[in-house]
């Protein structure tokens, strides 16, 4: 499956996805920030989420009171979240200008429909709108390649969402939706689950833990495609910062990440060419 300039498959270097998600706090100056970090740290993607809010919510949603930097309802904060159409059109020139993929999760219609004005270089499927077949429809209309999250699904929803696509344009991430997700709960061994039971896609995986150790072993368990949240500081106001990378350890994991490739190695029983001289000096016969 090819994704902007990258083929992915089981023996390319991972893809690295950056997911920004709403951790921008509605500030184009912070996205632009959170960009810089990615395409900096080496990141092949940034991602954003877009939400048409008053069809994402039921009004009644929408009015509870909620406290926040943005007002005092739900729908307050919901729709300070948001960015415009003005804002994507900077940002994705923008990412185009530092050389970074970027792409969004739209959770309707109405928002697939605004993001294909930018012509993103695939879509995500949030864990939560796995079941969404009006959403999964409207997606596999654009003939886009598709990430699909797994996070609080069941093996049967999985199944159904990925007869909405082509097997060939598709990859699964594994996924928990927790925000930060417990070494309890993490289960990195989801990842050989869904190698075996969906052998015909791609396998990733989408980490909400605090740290980068689970990201660098899910590579080493063939997950092809990484995505990571990412943030200025754990310490911002926000529901997913405490679950985000900071910039020192994005560019850890993706350094990490690249050199896993190299310790990997070919798996050919030879004799290395930097062992020889030691072979000479303390082999006997």
């Amino acid at each position: 499956m090819k994704i902007g300039k990258k083929e992915i498959n089981n023996l390319s270097d991972p893809y690295i996805i950056a997911e920004i998600g709403i951790n921008h706090n509605g500030s184009l100056i912070l996205a632009k920030s959170l960009i810089d970090i990615a395409a900096k740290s080496g990141c092949d993607a940034v991602k954003f989420q877009k939400r048409d809010v008053d069809l994402v919510y039921t009004k009644e949603e929408l009015d509870k009171p909620r406290n926040s930097v943005y007002g005092k309802t739900n729908g307050d904060l919901k729709r300070g979240l948001e960015l415009s159409y003005n804002d994507y059109y900077e940002l994705f020139n923008y990412a185009k200008e530092k050389g970074i993929d970027i792409f969004a999760s739209p959770w309707d219609v109405n928002s697939v429909d605004f993001l294909e004005q930018f012509n993103p270089c695939c879509y995500k499927v949030a864990s939560a709108c796995i079941t969404d077949e009006e959403l999964l429809k409207r997606i596999n209309k654009t003939n886009k390649p598709v990430i699909i999250s797994t996070g609080m699904s069941s093996i049967d929803e999985i199944k159904t969402a990925i007869n909405f696509f082509d097997k060939d344009k598709i990859a699964l991430l594994s996924c928990t939706s927790t925000y930060p997700t417990s070494d309890n709960d993490i289960n990195l061994n989801k990842i050989l689950t869904l190698k075996e039971k969906f052998s015909n896609v791609l396998i990733g995986y989408s980490g909400h833990e605090s740290d980068i150790i689970p990201s660098i072993i899910a590579v080493s368990m063939g997950a092809c495609i990484i995505e990571r949240h990412i943030t200025l500081s754990k310490e911002l106001w926000g529901s997913d910062q405490k679950a985000s990378l900071e910039p020192k350890e994005l560019e850890n994991l993706v350094n990490e990440i690249r050199r896993l490739k190299i310790i990997k190695g070919d798996g050919k029983i030879d004799i290395r060419d930097s062992e020889k001289p030691i072979r000479d000096k303390l082999r006997k016969n």
